[in-house]
């Protein structure tokens, strides 16, 4: 038998490296074991967040972003930049740079905290051993007192779209392109699917997203999720919804996708890619020993109590492997909790506080209730809602899509849910997160001085709106009971 310690981590994602940091700084001997390899062939931390996911879309966002308002909205200021030309190579350059970047931070701060890195796939055998095989095949025992399973999540492969990362592709895969496609086909206008579409639609690409759902944006609040369709299709995203793919035929350097549409009807387009972003699964295989004691849902998911644990004592599990939604920040928190936890602390974590953010532009952000789940739950509402043209600063940065909607319980006024589409929506939907982690009102966030002018007088707006007292707008009158 190999070293002992007293909590080793499984996977080095946004809950793995948390957790394992949290504990080392909580006194516990932590080792984090991580099987990830670069394209340098080096172990790398940080997981699909870090590696093939958040960071690096959202490099590609900012970069095409950037490249958009050079082309199309700079000479509104008064800025004539004359031909703007976008290397694609150098982009993708970039975003590996910033990855690099992060993933050596994180190995700085394993450093800085004392955790052991150790380089493997790691399985969880029974009584809280963890087996490690490196890359040549050999393998070490360890023992821990604590085992943390952070294994994280792998894209959805679906039959009639299998994935070669040539012509089809998954999510990964689209981080990846040399050069813009003339046309782009995206099965899946979720998070995923709108991020990347939004990317490459920016330096030119004809993208056509299908969805298959009725909805668009179904788990959002409808109101916003409707002004986000607009918005995308004025930004030329060919959003086809009730559209389900059938079959897909790589002819050359293209690719035929067959589809019913809404009426049934089957359909044909020809894209030069096709990336496939449909959703995300639980990561287990190999993970876990016959005997380990670990039980697994019918999702695939592993079975977990409201604080991380296992059914296997002392083995908890955090992230995209666990109920919940699959959100790095989410991850974390669970990373912390459990850390805290097996430290003898009792933190608790709040899974109704927690923000969901698409990075388009506009972005689109949301935390607690959507209108639609609160009147279902039968409860008595109230909601306002501010529009970003209605803001002086939103305004002068010429950049004024969307509103922010505030839902309040009409008998107490606490804040339920905040929803928006606009600029910095990931930044200003966490003031409403902070407010609703204290049980604000919505008068308790109007009566807030903000600063002027700022985006975030949108958020006192809507607040205000709430009650009809919003003053840069006029306040709808209310219905008589």
């Amino acid at each position: 038998m190999s070293e002992k310690f007293d909590v080793i981590v499984i996977g080095s994602g946004p809950g793995g490296y948390v957790a394992a940091i949290r504990a080392a700084q909580l006194g516990l001997k932590t080792a984090c074991v991580e099987k990830w390899v670069n394209k340098d062939g080096k172990t790398v931390n940080g997981g699909t967040c870090l590696n093939v996911g958040c960071i690096p879309s959202k490099a590609l966002l900012d970069s095409s972003w950037k490249y958009h308002e050079a082309k199309d909205s700079l000479d509104v200021h008064g800025i004539d930049t004359g031909k703007v030309k976008i290397d694609v190579k150098k982009m993708i350059e970039r975003k590996d740079g910033v990855v690099k970047q992060m993933s050596g931070g994180i190995s700085g701060l394993f450093m800085a905290n004392k955790v052991t890195s150790i380089e493997g796939t790691g399985k969880l055998l029974a009584g809280k051993k963890v087996e490690v095989t490196d890359k040549d095949g050999k393998s070490t025992t360890y023992e821990a007192d604590n085992v943390i399973l952070a294994s994280g999540s792998v894209p959805v492969n679906i039959p009639p779209a299998p994935v070669d990362n040539k012509i089809i592709v998954d999510s990964t895969g689209a981080l990846e392109f040399t050069s813009v496609p003339k046309r782009l086909g995206v099965i899946g206008a979720g998070v995923i699917g709108l991020e990347l579409g939004s990317v490459w639609g920016r330096l030119g690409a004809d993208v056509v997203v299908l969805e298959a759902l009725d909805n668009f944006l179904s788990i959002m609040d409808q109101q916003i999720a409707k002004e986000s369709q607009k918005i995308f299709k004025k930004q030329g995203l060919d959003i086809r919804l009730s559209c389900r793919v059938t079959g897909t035929e790589v002819k050359g350097k293209e690719v035929v996708v067959t589809y019913q549409d809404k009426d049934g009807k089957e359909q044909k387009e020809t894209f030069d890619k096709l990336i496939v972003c449909v959703g995300r699964r639980p990561y287990t295989e190999g993970l876990l020993s016959e005997d380990a004691g670990v039980k697994m849902d019918e999702r695939g998911f592993i079975y977990v109590n409201d604080l991380c644990m296992t059914s296997a004592p002392g083995v908890w599990a955090v992230g995209d492997v666990v109920r919940g939604p699959m959100l790095a920040h989410k991850a974390s928190e669970e990373g912390v909790v459990v850390a805290e936890r097996i430290a003898g602390q009792k933190p608790m974590m709040n899974y109704d506080v927690i923000p969901n953010v698409i990075y388009t532009h506009p972005e689109i952000a949301a935390v607690g209730r959507t209108e639609e789940q609160v009147k279902a739950d039968g409860e008595p509402y109230n909601v306002g809602v501010f529009p970003f043209v209605a803001s002086g600063r939103a305004v002068a940065a010429n950049d004024t899509s969307g509103m922010v909607k505030i839902i309040a319980h009409a008998e107490t006024d606490r804040v339920l849910g905040a929803h928006i589409v606009g600029p910095s929506a990931a930044d200003l939907v966490q003031q409403v997160a902070i407010a609703m982690e204290f049980g604000s009102s919505a008068e308790d966030i109007g009566m807030t001085v903000f600063g002027h002018p700022t985006l975030s007088e949108t958020v006192k707006e809507a607040a205000l709106a709430v009650n009809g007292h919003a003053i840069h707008i006029a306040n709808r009158k209310k219905r008589k009971k």
